[in-house]
């Protein structure tokens, strides 16, 4: 049921989205405490400001208002991605290549092939190949993984200072 309104949602937003110049990151109608929050992750060139969440909240909630693809009361929430931005998609890996990310699988692999089996993969993303994402590891073993994006649980920028 969440899945499908997230998807109508989407559906509804992505050219309002567009036409203003940014980029859906993410989309989650989540239970928060004892209601219902449909979150909306945006970003742009040079980044968000509190004016671009006040403009999308303004157009999203008048085009969700109109359109009322959520039959339940719920509670409409516009923020950046933050720091540690989700990376969904393929050109996300193709765009962010160069810097370090956290991975984490569905289940236990063996990118390397070195027999080490686990779940959680830093490093500098190297970028895409095919289906694959490419990251230069930064444990003791090092090395490069190779992991299919069919794979992933969620992958996430690592912002370091």
């Amino acid at each position: 049921m969440r899945q499908e309104i997230q998807a109508q949602v989407e559906e509804l937003i992505v050219p309002i989205l567009d036409d203003f110049g940014y980029e859906l990151v993410d989309l989650q109608y989540k239970k928060e405490g004892s209601s219902m929050a449909l979150c909306v992750y945006i970003d742009k060139p040079g980044g968000i400001t509190l004016d671009d969440c006040v403009t999308v909240s303004r157009e999203v909630g008048a085009i969700l208002e109109i359109e009322d693809p959520i039959k339940a009361a719920y509670r409409l929430e516009v923020s950046s991605p933050g720091l540690d931005r989700p990376l969904k998609k393929p050109a996300d890996f193709e765009r962010f290549a160069g810097q370090k990310i956290k991975v984490k699988t569905l289940c236990m692999l063996d990118p390397d092939r070195r027999g080490h089996n686990r779940k959680t993969f830093t490093g500098e993303l190297l970028g895409l190949e095919g289906d694959m994402i490419r990251i230069a590891l930064d444990d003791k073993r090092g090395g490069v993984a190779m992991i299919a994006v069919a794979d992933l649980e969620k992958a996430n920028l690592v912002e370091e200072f």
